[in-house]
């Protein structure tokens, strides 16, 4: 390929490397080929059928097309731009500014190729008001972006609830069709009912693609696009990916490869998943990482019905960070972890440290270094450490952070979800957990027709003062 890419290294995990006990045998590692290479060819005939749409999202012709003229409209028309979303529709949202734009991007006005942008996904009424206090007036430049396929999700319901009073309370009824625009279902739903009633501008949250697969449509396309990143450069990337994750050769697919090791690992008893970003340009994408892993293959039953209760557990950490604050349980803890590195082989930029203080000569290996270097090192040491201790370790190498790379990323373990819930046998498709949930929320807010509910969970909202100490 001549445009960058990222590669998975799995030699950290194998037993030549780290011991029979924890390691993958060649031998293992063969008969995992044999079971994993006819559910590619499986999943390639779901996609042919029509039941994984995300797949299609990096070929769709109208979506980047939509997406680019509303962004074109918006840029110039505002100075902030406001995303209202939870779950699948933030996460992407913020996982693409964090890569792609520089840290200070809503700071530095000369380092701005479009508005500010703020993501909002959760209810939290000190962030939420102290954003209202500084936003009220500036709304007649500030655009919102309510994403929603049904529009009854109640958290982002309720920021929108907010937003339209103050929007027609300060600027007018008429001015919800210049400040809003709302990503939801085409047809149909309680979103798409109040954007029609009001005139809102609207894009489409696509059919059969759920929010955790949704990153590359309209739902995270469009602030992407706005604040000046390449959309064409994303999609790019992950039809790249896809070819190479089409590929019915176990040893060429990186998403089988991917998904086989942690389904091995799971099965080893290593239930834990830890991703572990050397770029703070990559850290919220390992966000995003943990909702589709969670949601998608935390299941109780598999597709036969039968009792399973299987789901590997995601977690974050960030390196250098996180070397400080959680390597000494990944060394020391208990062997139940799948590490995943994330490794960036040239950054976008890089600092060189300075001189040494006359006082401090001992600090002089490090003058004259650039920062890349020692982040890498890093990265490499805090691996060897885990891998003394017999710790089963990936990595996937970016070449650089890019709209392709990124692209990649992304399609990359979308694909491998789906691998890992054919191994799994399980639908990485549905959350049927989530509803309790919510539902619950809806009685203790007092929604009409739940009151049967309300009262199953009177004794839990009752606090017991016996047990309060």
């Amino acid at each position: 390929m001549g445009q960058q890419q990222i590669q998975l290294y799995y030699k950290n995990v194998m037993a030549d490397v780290i011991g029979a006990e924890h390691g993958i045998t060649q031998t293992q590692l063969d008969e995992l080929a044999q079971m994993t290479a006819p559910l590619i060819a499986e999943l390639n005939r779901q996609r042919r059928a029509g039941k994984t749409r995300y797949r299609d999202l990096p070929y769709h012709e109208d979506y980047p097309r939509q997406v680019k003229a509303m962004a074109d409209a918006v840029r110039g028309a505002c100075d902030n731009f406001v995303v209202l979303g939870i779950g699948g529709s933030a996460l992407g949202n913020i996982a693409l500014q964090t890569a792609l734009n520089p840290y200070l991007y809503n700071l530095d006005d000369r380092q701005r190729k479009g508005p500010r942008l703020f993501v909002f996904d959760n209810v939290d009424p000190h962030q939420l008001g102290s954003f209202l206090d500084w936003v009220s007036d500036k709304l007649d430049k500030t655009i919102f972006n309510v994403i929603s396929k049904s529009g009854r999700t109640a958290e982002t319901a309720a920021q929108m609830m907010v937003l339209f009073e103050m929007i027609e309370k300060k600027l007018g009824a008429d001015a919800l069709k210049k400040q809003v625009i709302a990503t939801t279902d085409a047809n149909e739903g309680t979103l798409r009912q109040i954007a029609d009633a009001a005139g809102l501008r609207t894009l489409e949250v696509p059919d059969g693609v759920g929010g955790r697969f949704s990153v590359l449509s309209p739902v995270g396309l469009l602030s992407a696009a706005v604040c000046g990143i390449d959309i064409d450069g994303l999609l790019a990337g992950a039809r790249a990916m896809d070819k190479r994750c089409s590929e019915e050769d176990f040893f060429k697919n990186p998403a089988a490869l991917n998904a086989a090791i942690n389904w091995h690992y799971y099965n080893l008893g290593k239930h834990i998943s830890v991703m572990m970003p050397y770029s703070h340009s990559l850290k919220d994408i390992s966000d995003w990482y943990r909702q589709l892993w969670a949601e998608s293959l935390g299941k109780t039953h598999d597709v036969q019905g039968k009792q399973v209760f299987v789901g590997p557990t995601p977690v974050n950490a960030l390196g250098t960070t996180d070397q400080h604050s959680q390597v000494q349980l990944y060394r020391e803890g208990p062997n139940d972890k799948l590490f995943t590195f994330l490794q960036v082989a040239a950054f976008n930029r890089d600092v060189v440290i300075g001189a040494a203080p006359e006082v401090a000569p001992e600090l002089g290996f490090l003058a004259g270094q650039p920062m890349s270097r020692l982040l890498n090192a890093e990265k490499t040491a805090t691996e060897y450490a885990l891998l003394h201790d017999k710790r089963p370790c990936l990595t996937v190498f970016f070449d650089g952070i890019c709209a392709e790379t990124v692209g990649q990323f992304i399609y990359l373990f979308e694909v491998t979800t789906s691998l890992a819930g054919l191994l799994f046998n399980i639908d990485p498709y549905d959350q049927p957990a989530v509803e309790l949930g919510k539902d619950a929320t809806f009685a203790l807010m007092d929604k009409p027709g739940t009151e049967a509910m309300a009262e199953k969970i009177r004794p839990v909202a009752k606090i017991d003062k016996t047990f309060l100490i």
